[in-house]
């Protein structure tokens, strides 16, 4: 049984960073792509990070490029966003997900496996 795991969310000043996780157990990272999608209040799901299954392609949405980063560690099976310069509409939750790959930013429904989400809240 797949199980992602989100964590690492949490309520910061705009401009302050955080680090979120996603543990995967029942599935190997290094077999398939892996990506981050987010969604706000009354707001669409919003895809915003890609991986390749090896951890060297990487792709993001303009709006978080150049602040987020997306990795992975295939031998932990643990991905992660880094995101930095945060901003108040970077607000929501996020979820991690796995299963398809592509040469960009997923669509959220392109992926079979998601996780619950963990909450990020950026003030002003």
């Amino acid at each position: 049984q797949v199980q992602l795991v989100e964590s690492g969310g949490g309520s910061v000043q705009a401009g302050g960073s955080l680090r979120l996780v996603c543990a995967a157990s029942g599935y190997t990272m290094g077999a398939t792509c892996m990506g981050w999608f987010r969604q706000a209040p009354g707001k669409e799901r919003e895809g915003i990070a890609h991986i390749d299954q090896f951890g060297s392609r990487t792709y993001y949405s303009d709006s978080v490029k150049g602040r987020f980063t997306i990795s992975k560690d295939n031998a932990k099976n643990i991905l992660s966003l880094q995101m930095n310069n945060l901003k108040p509409e970077d607000t929501g939750m996020y979820f991690c997900a796995g299963g398809a790959c592509a040469h960009g930013v997923l669509p959220p429904a392109m992926y079979p496996y998601t996780g619950r989400g963990t909450q990020v809240t950026v003030s002003s």
